[in-house]
């Protein structure tokens, strides 16, 4: 029985799909709905080849959904970065013009083609991560929200003592102060107290929240709150976005994923780089924090940034050089608490992915993940240290940074 690929290019409402074998022959194709009845149909009209291989677009975003329930039905499932499936659309057909039906095409072709495409497990612990750490932040827009409203009502009925940054004790004591007697004033004091009151509860509900990562996080035997300026919430964003970390073949990688890395914008004898607006916001977000954090407290962060202001750099550019920093440090943290978990042959990732491999396909007998994010341009010295056996087992000169 031959190995197939099934390319799908999903949706929220639909889930586009084409069969095609190790020799990239076309074998069947079809569109169904994601709801019970159009997931069942899918998986029938797929048992017709027992030995197969899921390629979805996307299993980090919106092809999770879908990713995790082939996952769950015990479906064997790589993910394939939409990147890799734009460049097979437009080499295979000559224009990059997009249908479902040549999405899916592309998405098979990138399977049966590309060694070390991600494998995904099932990983409660880091799904349960994930749906925390966004209900946590959901939780922060709320109390923003709740925050701004009770400011405004104080205000009108305080005025003059408004605070910038108001906490739920200075506000009861702002509330208790005010006894209106007109029925504008009433309503407004009511609705101030719910204001407060529904604040209350957010809050604790978010500390509740925290907590619960805290503890996960501990669980999974991460390290990353040790890094100063990251804290549950940050170290939670992180790992729950990033999964993998085998999937980044270096330092230079990550940081490109995390758009900290600066893009060469060098011309002729002008060598000079700008800003990227690139990679993956939320997490350059919680880098952002952590620099800010560092910046306010005695640490080596901050000793950088100020080396970097005494060079002439502006405020910006020394804040964007520190970010990059924090994403460095935050790779190798990353690394090093994936090293117990390879040594004892555990497997860890995005639903406890393997590790980077650069030796098989989907179509191979045991596809392993790998990396499929671009190099940056030129050399670049090795990111972790070499250890004390392989000090004595290589030659000098792969110790020697390069360039």
């Amino acid at each position: 029985m031959e190995r197939v690929v099934i390319g799908v290019d999903p949706h929220k409402l639909s889930a586009t799909i084409e069969v095609v074998n190790d020799h990239e022959r076309r074998l069947g194709s079809g569109r169904f709905t994601t709801d019970r009845a159009g997931y069942t149909a899918m998986r029938t009209y797929a048992k017709a080849w027992p030995d197969r291989v899921w390629a979805v677009e996307g299993a980090n975003g919106v092809g999770r959904p879908l990713a995790q329930r082939l996952l769950e039905s015990g479906e064997h499932v790589v993910d394939v970065p939409a990147k890799l499936a734009a460049r097979v659309r437009l080499f295979d057909t000559g224009h990059n013009r997009k249908t479902d039906a040549h999405d899916a095409h592309s998405i098979a072709m990138v399977a049966v083609r590309t060694s070390g495409l991600r494998v995904l497990q099932v990983d409660g612990e880091l799904e349960a991560l994930r749906l925390l750490v966004d209900r946590r932040e959901a939780l922060t827009r709320r109390r923003v929200q709740s925050v701004d409203r009770l400011q405004a009502l104080l205000a009108e009925l305080l005025p003059g003592q408004a605070k910038k940054d108001i906490t739920t004790g200075q506000a009861k004591r702002m509330l208790a102060s005010v006894r209106p007697r007109d029925v504008a004033g009433k309503t407004r004091r009511r609705i101030a107290a719910e204001e407060l009151a529904e604040l209350v509860a957010v809050e604790a509900k978010m500390k509740k929240a925290t907590a619960e990562l805290k503890a996960i996080i501990q669980a999974r035997g991460s390290h990353l709150t040790d890094i100063p300026g990251i804290g549950p919430v940050v170290a939670a964003r992180v790992l729950a976005d990033v999964g993998d970390i085998a999937r980044f073949a270096d330092r230079n990688r990550f940081a490109s994923w995390t758009g900290t890395a600066p893009l060469d914008a060098s011309s002729g004898e002008n060598n000079r780089h700008r800003l990227s607006r690139a990679g993956n916001r939320r997490v350059n977000h919680m880098i952002h924090i952590a620099a800010i954090t560092q910046l306010r407290l005695d640490t080596d962060g901050r000793t950088y940034y100020r080396r970097k202001r005494a060079e002439g750099k502006k405020p910006l550019e020394a804040l964007r050089c520190l970010k990059r920093r924090i994403s460095d440090v935050i790779y190798r943290q990353l690394v090093a608490d994936a090293s117990p978990a390879q040594a004892t042959g555990k497997e860890a990732g995005p639903g406890g992915q393997r590790g980077a491999s650069h030796t098989s396909s989907a179509t191979g007998s045991h596809p392993h993940t790998g990396t499929s994010d671009q190099p940056l341009p030129g050399p670049a010295p090795r990111t972790l240290r070499a250890t004390a056996a392989l000090r004595k087992t290589e030659p000098t000169k792969h110790l020697e940074p390069a360039g």
